[in-house]
């Protein structure tokens, strides 16, 4: 078990990121009831005030602390226990991003940011709420170089030697997430909040929300890494062999860093400010993070299958039954895998030029975010949740909460199974998205999308209240293990952190030179953004005022 001071901040970490799902998940079930026209809400409330919720709490919030606690906890076990600095620094950046969140959903609650997760303009916030989102983002920095300079320690100890792949991963993940924030951290301090503080009149619209996207894609990644961590790491300590290959699944992260950035411009292509060429240019790049998800995929089947052969299986298939289905750990992982293939397929789509015109503003992207991140990233930290508290806590996961960990998964891939696909085949109808009104006046056309058996807001209904009945199961294992399971004494009993061997030392040593991927990424991004940002701000349109819907 790591140190009882790193295991407090891992902790803490933990319990703020399942505090925000809890609230992020009752406004995602008060969400489907209004667009049921099943819930009246009270005056001092609206459907986008907790929608904004939603978003943030769940896709910001839970998502950032929960990936911190996973870190803290990793990166402890591989190189060793904290020192003074990056323990004082992890609490400094803890807090930091502990006040802007709590600042930022207080702007929400109060009816002063109903700007949804985008916060784009020129729907206008307060103040305020920028500056929450701001000190949001300069934690998790502080927090991300607490843990890098836990790992240039461990690198001066072990001159030449590759560093644990939990580390290399960790690092890579924390690495995109700098670059990443650069573009919304610009934004927000040097246009928002001047606008919002009414220190500037308008503001540009077409640079805020390029800035935005430019962030909002690979923060996709932010999520999706530590899952992948769990994939390439844990599900081989679970099927008792080893990572398949320590230099692929490197090389992998190393791709992401480099191709998940210069992108966010296929979250845009509907807009008239940028021109083709530079829209092409990021789909193109967009379709090179296609390469290390195969990647990725290719090592898990191959794990897969070298554990079947292992334990005696035959055929083509013979491993998918070795697999240990028993095991919650893993059997919610191997679940969330499966949604990415749909999920993956449905990204391409997204991506593409002619194929996003028909989906872009429908319920078909609410539909493909459910089933990506709503899945296979929370469905990951679900399987890693089972074994993550017990082992920071040193209580048991009993057998009670096993099987309440499996009816918990169920559940939740019964919902999602639900709503999402309720959701993609009402999008592709052309029902909206971002809007409590979805039958265009009641429409005849419109009332037809809501005809059938899926498609219907009933069955979105029924999936978003499965989900939430799945997520308070999952509040209570988290309360349960974190506070009142019994101890665990026995041998049996104890939960260990459960991390697969890699031959490391055969990677190439150029896979952890930084320099290399950090410069390659600043180029790819600057090829991909500077003519285009550069043109928005000299060819500006005379901005805009800020608006207030709500």
């Amino acid at each position: 078990m790591i140190a009882a001071q790193d295991r407090k901040i891992a902790i803490w970490n933990i319990g703020v990121a399942y505090i925000a799902f809890l609230i992020g998940t009752l406004c995602g079930l008060l969400q489907v009831f209004i667009r049921n026209d099943a819930l009246q809400l009270p005056a001092w409330l609206d459907y986008y005030q907790i929608l904004t919720a939603h978003g943030v709490l769940l896709a910001l919030i839970y998502t950032a602390f929960f990936i911190f606690g996973f870190f803290v906890t990793g990166m402890s076990k591989t190189l060793g226990t904290f020192g003074p600095k990056v323990w004082l620094f992890s609490w400094i950046g803890f807090w930091v991003t502990l006040i802007g969140t709590v600042m930022a959903t207080v702007m929400i609650v109060i009816g002063e940011a109903s700007v949804l997760y985008t916060f784009y303009a020129p729907l206008k916030a307060s103040g305020w709420y920028y500056v929450g989102l701001a000190l949001y983002v300069v934690g998790t920095w502080i927090s991300s170089f607490a843990l890098i300079g836990h790992y240039l320690v461990w690198r001066k100890k072990h001159k030449g030697e590759m560093s644990p792949l939990f580390a290399f991963m960790t690092i890579a993940t924390l690495v995109l997430w700098l670059i990443a924030c650069l573009g919304v951290v610009a934004t927000v301090l040097f246009q928002y909040i001047p606008w919002a503080f009414g220190w500037t009149d308008t503001i540009n619209v077409e640079l805020s929300r390029s800035l935005f996207w430019y962030f909002g894609h690979p923060l996709v990644y932010f999520w999706l890494l530590p899952a992948y961590m769990a994939w390439y790491l844990i599900v081989p300590k679970l099927l008792g062999v080893k990572v398949f290959s320590d230099s692929l699944a490197r090389l992998s992260f190393v791709l992401f860093i480099l191709f998940s950035i210069p992108v966010g411009f296929h979250h845009q292509l509907t807009e008239p400010g940028i021109s083709n060429f530079w829209k092409f240019l990021q789909v193109v790049l967009t379709f090179m993070v296609i390469v290390p998800s195969l990647m990725t995929a290719f090592s898990m089947f191959a794990t897969f299958e070298t554990s079947g052969r292992k334990k005696g299986a035959k055929g083509l298939f013979g491993w998918f039954k070795m697999l240990p289905w028993k095991d919650v750990r893993f059997t919610s992982i191997f679940i969330a895998m499966a949604f990415f293939i749909p999920g993956g397929a449905g990204g391409i789509i997204n991506a593409s030029f002619q194929l996003n015109e028909v989906v872009h503003n429908t319920l078909w992207i609410v539909g493909h975010f459910h089933i990506t991140v709503g899945t296979p990233v929370a469905m990951t930290f679900m399987g890693m949740t089972f074994w993550l508290i017990p082992y920071l806590t040193g209580r048991q996961f009993t057998k009670s909460m096993q099987t309440l960990g499996f009816v918990q998964i169920i559940t939740w891939t019964i919902g999602m199974l639900l709503m999402s696909t309720a959701q993609h085949i009402l999008g592709l109808l052309g029902a909206p998205r971002r809007t409590a009104y979805s039958a265009y006046n009641n429409h005849p056309s419109a009332l037809e999308w809501f005809d059938g058996i899926v498609t219907s807001h009933v069955t979105m209904a029924i999936g978003g209240s499965i989900l939430f009945l799945s997520a308070m199961i999952l509040i209570y294992i988290v309360v349960m293990t974190m506070f009142l399971s019994p101890k665990a004494v026995k041998p049996e009993d104890i939960i260990e952190f459960p991390l697969a061997e890699s031959d490391r030392e055969s990677s190439p040593k150029f896979l952890e030179n930084w320099k290399i991927w950090i410069g390659i990424a600043f180029a790819l991004i600057f090829i991909a953004y500077a003519i285009p940002l550069s043109s928005m701000i000299q060819h500006a349109p005379p901005g805009s005022e800020g608006f207030k819907t709500w």
